[in-house]
């Protein structure tokens, strides 16, 4: 795979530019809002999210998609791998990728993504695994060939199960569970907030 050397890429039409970069902290509050209008307010309950829990993203491996809105970047996009072991086979995880709706007639995943994966691939990590549709991910690279005998720890769909080797026979032979190897990140406290009136639940 071929490391991509332009981060910056400019739009056809009248639409401004966008640039993929490394995540900032001050990201943060751009990119849960944009999860949760992407997944909805029950995202942190999916499968995939067991091997993100209380674990920091793979170091420099964690990306933000950027427009212009006057003189301010507006984040449109994000995208973050997570170390693994597939069995007992250091890999990554990729997820969630999620792009704002306004925004995604313009390649914003697909630039993510290629990204993130020559990113992955520079760094010396050997596969990378996802959960997602194969018709979209197929272009990547991913496929089911070598998941076949991994699992996760919740339910999912077999078929959704993908993996992309960036070198030859990283994935060779692994079994059993998929489990996070990251570093363990501590849990913020939450703020305490004002009692507010109780709502009925829909």
């Amino acid at each position: 795979m071929t490391a991509l050397r332009k981060t910056r890429i400019t739009l056809s039409s009248d639409a401004a530019p966008f640039a993929i970069r490394a995540e900032r902290a001050s990201d943060v509050a751009a990119r849960e809002a944009l999860l949760d209008a992407c997944f909805g307010l029950n995202r942190h309950l999916r499968t995939c999210q067991r091997l993100r829990d209380g674990r920091a993203p793979a170091e420099g491996l964690a990306f933000s998609a950027v427009r212009q809105d006057g003189e301010k970047g507006r984040l449109v996009g994000t995208l973050r791998l997570w170390h693994v072991s597939a069995g007992g086979v250091p890999a990554l995880v990729l997820g969630p990728l999620a792009v704002d709706p306004s925004c995604r007639e313009f390649g914003v995943g697909a630039a993510l993504m290629r990204q993130a994966l020559a990113a992955a691939e520079a760094a010396g990590h050997g596969t990378v695994l996802l959960l997602g549709d194969a018709p979209y991910y197929t272009r990547f690279g991913f496929s089911a060939q070598k998941t076949g005998e991994l699992s996760l720890p919740g339910p999912f769909e077999r078929d959704r199960l993908l993996a992309l080797e960036l070198r030859e026979g990283a994935l060779h032979g692994a079994s059993g569970m998929i489990a996070p190897t990251g570093a363990s990140v501590e849990a913020k406290p939450r703020r305490a907030r004002a009692a507010r009136p109780a709502r009925r639940a829909a």
